[in-house]
This record gives structure tokens, C-alpha cells and sequence, in this order.
């Protein structure tokens, strides 16, 4: 009985993807959950395993071609064993690593493979950060091992049984892929010899020859011809002088020319267009220096920051609060809130609901451009950015109009303590439609905050100091901060903007406007 073989669901958003290699011919056999091909699209490279056992009799999709979610790739017979009945299959960012095959038995025990586990949505593929432990290092189950980084978060990966860490696949830098193998443990008491890093590895389909015999892997492909190089020029260190993706990276680093193109030359750019950027090589550290490589999650901070900047039309509006009447409900009410709630009465509480009650009035920067269309959210989801060693992340505070204050400050406690523990997932981190950056308690008198994409808005805090200002006319000190607002001036107004401004600070300076919704 025939088996087919479908395009997975690729994500959201994505409906084709273009067949980029078969790693198995017709007539090979299959086993079942065996990559059979990979498909691209313009996000990730999907690999797609075999439904059920048996001999691949027909490919439907040749190499080049473009195919949409649920059409037949090929088939598979199953020589008249019983199949399992077929799985859809999942992109490699969704699916949770294959199950390791069953140990194989040492003088000291069983080899125990430690795999990259599932990462998350859409991604697909990490980098190698730091190993906690070294070859011939003793290990206890689920005692963290190895750090990954995403560009998202760190992620790390512990120990699936107690005994001795034998080999090290995947050593610190390194791009690994979901269910790859980072290392072996020989469980037990570890007598057996540590087996070599290359025998940890499980045979992977053969890479796609490049010109001159170089081999190249998806991954490696994609930036290969992304960026127009050559890969016979590229020294290769790889495994059986495969390339990988740090010696392109190296490569380009160190000032390495794009491949003559065998096209002929593109016409002029037009007059104000944008000039191709230049390469410069890179010079090497001076000896009172220190060059260390970006985490993917300060490379994801840099580039989202920047894109916020060459796709929003972006404005800041700014105003000031007088902090009085929080700063003595805090005081009145701080001990008695600590005692029920078990958490400490913040500021960031009153600035979490003030901002609600305007996001109410002024829904445009509650809202986010999707191509052609304005969507307006209808619910508020706050994001708080919270600064880690690793770098800014904003964890989102879900339906916050409903909770109350010792909820709201409970979740940013939480939040807080397990970013800078690296522990917060990556579903925590997304969906938000409004964001709050308090870099007052940095010092910070005042600043221009940065969208986070997509959202059309981020409030800006800032430090409190005493003041001279005018009161029915006369002059008094008073706490007084800055308050900043960012938005997208695509989809906010002027107008929209200063009075979303205006109603915070109106909210702060007189809290019973939370408590009404005025």
C-alpha cells in the first residue's frame, strides 16, 4: 500500500515552499521519521521525514520546484509490512527531537546522546554557547550541560541521565539543528574510554556538492549565495572538508570578495537611492583589546532595533508627571500591600493601568500595520522590558486589563528574576501590543525609546527627581519625572499621541482616574 508523502504546515503565514534537495533517490528504502527531502521557504529550511517504512517509488517534486501546504511530494510503498498510519509531517523548528536510538552498551555502562531539544515556533537551528562541562567530567540527571542560543533566548540543555560526559559533538560556536547531537554521557560510572566527538553524530544526509567539490549544508548554502560568494575560495575546516557556517562567516570577516557575477552588470540606481554598503575587512584586536563574538540574541536586539527604524515613520512625544500621589499612596499603603500580597507596591503598576485606561481611548497605538491593513487589537498585552547580562528582552504581561495591581506586580517580579536567570520561554516573549521601558531605575533623566515591532507604540520612564515647579502660581518642589512616548507616525497622529500622553499623565498624577476609568 502506497504511502504519500505531503508539504508539512509550514507556519504562519506561509503557504509554499520550493523543494531544495532529496536526500533519498527512488527505489532507496526509507525507515520511518527518516529525512527524505528539504524544502525552503523564505524563513527556515523544513526537512520532511517519511510517513511510514518502506521503498521510495515515486518523487512527484523535483529539485527547483514550488509546492503549496498538503501537495504530494512523493511516495512510498510499504511492501506489504503493516505501515503506521501516516504522520502528518512538522517542520524541524515544531517537532520535538527524534527519539534516540536505543543505547549501545560499554564496559562502563550505556552511551547516553545529549540532543538539541525542540527550540520553539519557527526556529530551527542554534548556536553552541558554553559547555558547563568537559570530557571526563561526572554529571547528574538533569544538571545543566551545555548552553544554546537562539536568537530569541539561551536555552539550556541538562543532562537526560547521571554518569560521565564521554564526548563533545558540537563544541562552543558551533550551528546545530534541532535533534542534532551535542555530546555522549556514559551512564553509570563512566569507566568506558570516551568515545571521539565524531562517533557522537549520527549519519547525516549527504550535503549538497557546491562548484569545485566543496560540500555545503542548508544553512550554509543559503548565506553562500546570499551574499554572492564563491565557495571554492572559502577554506573549509568541517568534518571531511565540509564548510560550515563559521568559516563563510570567517571568510567575510576577514574581507573575502563576493563571486564575479556572470550576469551582466545591473543597471544604475536611480538618483537618491540608497548606496551599496562597502565591506571593510576586519582589522585584528590591538593588544589592549578584547574581541568576543555577538550572541544571537544581541544580533536579533540589533537588527530589530534597526528595522523598527527604517520601517516606522518614528516620532517621540514627551511630557512630565508629578509622582506626589503615587509616591504617597505607595507610603500610606505599602506595608499593609506587602502583607496581603506577598509583593511590594511598584511604580510600574500605576504606569501599567494608566497606560491601559488611554490605550482604551486612543486604540491607533494599541494597533499594528499589516500590509495594507490597520489592526486593531482589543486586548492589551503588556510588554516590560526588562534589561538581562544578555541583553534587553520584553516579556508580555497577557490580559493585564483584567488583573489588578498585586497581579501585575507579581508578573514583573517573576519575570524579572527569570530573565536574568535566562528562563523565560519564547512564547512569554511575543504577542504583545504595547510596550513599557522604565530606564529610570538606570538613571536615566530622559530618552527616545525604540519601537518594538510591530507594535505602533512604547512608553518611556524615566528617573524621579525633586523639582521647582509652578503650582497656583507659586513655586514648590515637587518629584517629577519624564515620560517619553515612541510612535509609529504611520498609524498615530500627532494629536492621538500627545493626548495618549496627556491621559497617562493625568491617570498618574490623580490614581483614582485608574480606579474609575476616567
Amino acid at each position: 500500500m502506497a504511502t504519500e508523502i505531503k508539504v508539512p504546515t509550514l507556519g504562519e503565514s506561509l503557504s509554499e515552499a520550493t523543494v531544495a534537495a532529496w536526500l533519498k533517490s527512488v527505489g532507496d528504502t526509507v525507515s520511518a521519521d527518516e529525512p527524505l527531502l528539504e524544502l525552503e521557504t523564505d524563513k527556515v529550511t523544513v526537512e520532511v521525514n517519511a510517513p511510514a517504512a518502506g521503498t521510495l517509488t515515486e518523487i512527484l517534486a523535483d529539485v527547483g520546484a514550488d509546492v503549496e501546504v498538503g501537495a504530494v511530494l512523493g511516495r512510498i510503498d510499504g511492501e506489504g509490512r503493516a505501515a503506521a498510519a501516516p504522520a502528518e509531517a512538522v517542520p524541524a523548528a515544531e517537532a520535538a527531537p527524534a527519539e534516540a536510538p536505543a543505547p549501545s552498551t560499554t564496559d562502563g555502562g550505556d552511551d547516553v546522546r545529549i540532543v538539541v531539544p525542540a527550540l520553539g515556533e519557527s526556529i530551527a537551528e542554534a548556536t553552541v554557547g558554553n559547555w558547563f562541562k568537559s570530557v571526563g567530567d561526572a554529571v547528574a540527571a538533569d544538571e545543566p550541560l551545555v548552553e544554546l542560543e537562539t536568537d530569541k533566548v539561551s536555552v539550556e540543555v541538562n543532562a537526560p541521565a547521571a554518569g560521565t560526559l564521554t564526548a563533545i559533538a558540537a563544541e562552543a560556536g558551533s550551528e546545530v539543528e534541532v535533534g542534532a547531537v551535542l555530546g555522549v554521557i556514559v551512564a553509570g560510572d563512566g569507566t568506558a574510554a570516551a568515545a571521539p566527538a565524531a562517533e557522537a553524530s549520527p549519519a547525516a544526509p549527504a550535503p549538497s556538492p557546491a562548484p569545485g567539490g566543496t560540500t555545503l549544508s542548508p544553512a550554509v548554502r543559503k548565506l553562500v549565495e546570499d551574499e554572492g560568494l564563491d565557495p571554492a575560495l572559502i577554506p573549509a575546516t568541517g568534518k571531511d572538508g565540509r564548510l560550515t557556517k563559521g568559516d563563510v562567516l570567517n571568510y567575510m570577516k576577514s574581507g573575502g570578495a563576493a563571486a564575479p557575477a556572470a550576469a551582466p552588470a545591473p543597471a544604475p540606481a536611480p538618483a537618491g537611492a540608497e548606496a551599496p554598503s562597502v565591506q571593510i575587512p576586519a582589522r585584528p584586536a590591538g593588544p589592549r583589546e578584547e574581541r568576543v563574538r555577538m550572541s544571537k540574541l544581541r544580533k536579533v536586539i540589533a537588527s530589530r532595533l534597526k528595522e523598527a527604524q527604517n520601517t516606522a515613520a518614528m516620532l517621540t512625544t514627551f511630557n512630565e508627571v508629578d509622582m506626589s500621589a503615587v509616591m504617597e499612596a505607595r507610603a500610606a499603603y505599602r506595608d499593609i500591600f506587602e502583607k496581603r500580597h506577598g509583593v511590594r507596591l511598584g511604580f510600574m503598576s500605576f504606569f501599567v493601568k494608566s497606560a491601559i485606561v488611554a490605550l482604551r481611548e486612543f486604540p491607533a497605538v494599541n494597533a499594528e500595520i499589516d500590509g495594507d491593513e490597520l489592526v486593531y487589537k482589543n486586548h492589551y498585552d503588556i510588554g516590560v522590558a526588562v534589561g538581562t547580562p544578555q541583553g534587553l528582552v520584553v516579556p508580555v504581561i497577557r490580559d493585564a486589563d483584567a488583573m489588578g495591581f498585586a497581579d501585575i506586580e507579581k508578573a514583573i517580579v517573576d519575570f524579572g528574576a527569570r530573565a536574568r536567570d535566562g528562563k523565560l520561554a519564547l512564547d512569554e516573549m511575543t504577542g504583545g501590543t504595547f510596550t513599557i521601558s522604565n530606564g529610570g531605575i538606570y538613571g536615566s533623566m530622559l530618552s527616545t525609546p525604540i519601537l518594538n515591532t510591530p507594535q505602533s507604540g512604547i512608553l518611556g520612564m524615566h528617573n524621579i527627581t525633586k523639582r521647582p515647579v509652578a503650582v497656583d502660581d507659586e513655586i514648590v518642589v515637587r518629584p517629577m519625572m519624564y515620560l517619553a512616548l515612541s510612535y509609529d507616525h504611520r498609524i498615530v497622529d500627532g494629536r492621538e499621541a500627545v493626548s495618549f500622553l496627556v491621559r497617562v499623565k493625568q491617570c498618574i498624577e490623580d490614581p483614582q482616574r485608574i480606579m474609575l476609568d476616567m
